[in-house]
């Protein structure tokens, strides 16, 4: 990677030799200006307002326009010269821990990578510094002309830096909340939860640009010549600022959520919910007691058995008791009378068991005797 700017990193005594190269960027399409009865280009030119001639970049500098109008020349040696010590240096100020960062703050992400071999020890202690520590490094630095605020935070084995906003450069948000109070019943909050829990969380990489894919195909159609006509991707309609039912709403979400869910993992996905690895939806909490539990094969269910159990042992305990030692009694009757049944078959089993041979013997003989014939 190429880098944007040398310096050092400043922590304590300890001076590391970095290069700074960008962590990001921007995959955007970008569009030229034409003439469209034509499809000439349209440029900007650069133009001096004193002689009306155009000016190369080489000729450009800097200059700062006071309130008359007036402009004051500012060149690049005159900023070198500004007595600050992070004009080369990121000099660390403080160790905080990371949920102290205000997300507001983030700006754009750099990877610093150590500058020669000298600087492979410091870095690395550095690195591992704040591994341990779980903290974060702040950090002031200067770029393209101004000083800036950084993080210093570990990815993996390198350590990278994100520009800060300063916090008088985040805004207020005044006005932007709803006005009035609004309220939220228990029950629509429920489907929130729902509906959270059913979509789920996602892997970051899987989640693609669909509008700049779509963008490259249909350039890419035009430039084949097919008239770069795209096709239409159905999406979802504006309300339009319709008043809208927002149960109703909260329910075909969750059902649509489910429906989606189900259409790409198919079969695996069902599996994996089956044994618990699926995401689950909150039960709505409804007002009242919860309803009977359905009969199963002429039996309650394993949990109305168990909320029974629990009734009776939190309504009283002679209750309790009472209702324990006739289940034990009747369990024990119940065992005493399958095991005399078994014995009695078991029995049964034995003297039959014994009578074959003899009725087989008997057969035996009857065939053998002579049958006497009876006198006319």
């Amino acid at each position: 990677m190429r880098s944007i700017w040398n310096g050092a990193i400043s922590f304590g005594l300890v001076s590391i030799p970095i290069k700074l190269v960008n962590a990001t960027e921007s995959h955007s399409i970008s569009f030229r200006q034409i003439h469209v009865s034509d499809g000439g280009r349209v440029r900007y030119r650069k133009v001096c307002e004193l002689d009306g001639e155009e000016v190369s970049t080489a000729e450009i500098g800097k200059g700062y326009e006071e309130a008359d109008g007036s402009i004051i020349p500012i060149t690049d040696e005159d900023l070198a010269q500004l007595p600050i010590a992070t004009a080369k240096t990121i000099e660390i100020v403080s160790f905080v821990p990371a949920d102290q960062i205000d997300p507001l703050q983030m700006d754009a992400a750099y990877y610093l990578a150590a500058s020669g071999a000298t600087a492979a020890k410091p870095y690395t202690l550095l690195r591992e510094a704040l591994k341990r520590s779980r903290k974060v490094a702040i950090a002031k630095y200067a770029l393209r002309g101004r000083e800036r605020l950084g993080m210093l935070r570990v990815v993996g084995d390198v350590i990278a830096m994100h520009g800060l906003l300063w916090p008088d450069e985040i805004r207020v948000p005044e006005g932007v909340a709803p006005e009035g109070e609004v309220s939220v019943r228990e029950a629509e909050l429920d489907l929130a939860d729902a509906l959270m829990a059913t979509l789920g969380e996602v892997e970051m990489d899987s989640l693609r640009d669909d509008y700049r894919e779509a963008v490259e195909a249909m350039v890419a159609a035009k430039a084949g010549g097919s008239g770069g006509e795209a096709a239409a991707v159905a999406g979802p309609e504006a309300a339009g600022g319709q008043v809208i039912d927002l149960m109703a709403a909260l329910e075909n979400s969750v059902r649509v959520a489910k429906e989606s869910r189900a259409g790409r993992g198919g079969a695996e996905s069902e599996g994996e919910g089956a044994s618990g690895g699926g995401a689950e939806v909150t039960p709505i909490r409804r007002k009242g007691g919860g309803a009977a539990p359905k009969a199963v094969g002429g039996k309650k269910s394993t949990a109305s058995v168990a909320g029974g159990r629990g009734a009776g042992s939190s309504a009283g305990g002679g209750g309790g008791a009472g209702a324990g030692k006739k289940s034990t009694a009747a369990a024990a009757a119940k065992k005493k009378a399958a095991t005399g049944a078994a014995a009695a078959k078991k029995t049964a089993s034995a003297k039959s068991a014994e009578a074959k041979p003899a009725r087989a013997a008997a057969k035996k003989a009857a065939a053998t005797t002579p049958r006497k014939r009876s006198s006319a």
